[in-house]
């Protein structure tokens, strides 16, 4: 077992996830409205993503990988459209002052959009691509299982950050009050609703 590698994964991983987009601000405004438990499943949606697109950057599947940068306008176009109309549903949403109580209907919903979100990057590959590249993991010299720990460390390190924004931000939601959960709601949908109009302004050029 190569330790090494997994923990390589668990970078990469981790430094894909870090960055705030609109799947950040997706996780904090689930946390804000129905919990830790919605943003954290918000979270491992992406997660899952990443490990999916770590798969194909890793075990070097370069028709996957062609066929959806290929498409990327089409599939791009897609993700713009749902940004969006995330972005005006936030906007127009009232501010949750309790956590709504968590059915399966809705934790599934959040994990799923969040899932297919995030697949709606294909770019997504190139940037796993060029990090197994920098780390010097860009080949496992056809060693699946080597691959397979590589895969289990992006999700895991993908995961880990959104275990860490979730708490966080849990815990920093019992002290905001009605008029700033608003405020949230507000901000949190314009910024989506600039990511989605940015995606669509991309594809469309």
């Amino acid at each position: 077992m190569d330790i090494g590698l997994f923990l390589r994964g668990l970078v990469i991983g981790f430094s894909i996830a870090a960055p705030v987009g609109p799947i950040g601000i997706l996780c904090i405004r689930r946390t804000l409205a129905d919990g830790r438990l919605a943003g954290l499943l918000a979270g491992l949606g992406a997660a899952t993503a990443d490990a999916i697109y770590g798969c194909v950057a890793g075990f070097g599947l370069t028709v996957i990988s062609s066929f959806l940068v290929d498409q990327r306008v089409w599939i791009q176009l897609a993700g713009g459209l749902f940004l969006l109309m995330l972005g005006i549903r936030t906007l127009a949403a009232p501010p949750a002052r309790n956590p709504a109580a968590a059915s399966g209907t809705g934790l599934a919903a959040g994990y799923l959009s969040t899932f297919l979100l995030t697949l709606t990057n294909p770019m997504t590959i190139l940037s796993f691509a060029a990090i197994f590249a920098a780390l010097g993991v860009a080949r496992t010299g056809g060693d699946f299982a080597a691959a397979a720990l590589l895969v289990l460390g992006v999700f895991l390190g993908s995961a880990a950050w959104w275990l860490l924004l979730s708490g966080g931000v849990g815990l920093v939601r019992e002290r905001l009050n009605p008029a700033i959960l608003r405020w949230v709601n507000r901000l949190s949908g314009l910024i989506l609703v600039i990511f989605g109009a940015a995606a669509l302004w991309a594809a469309a050029g």
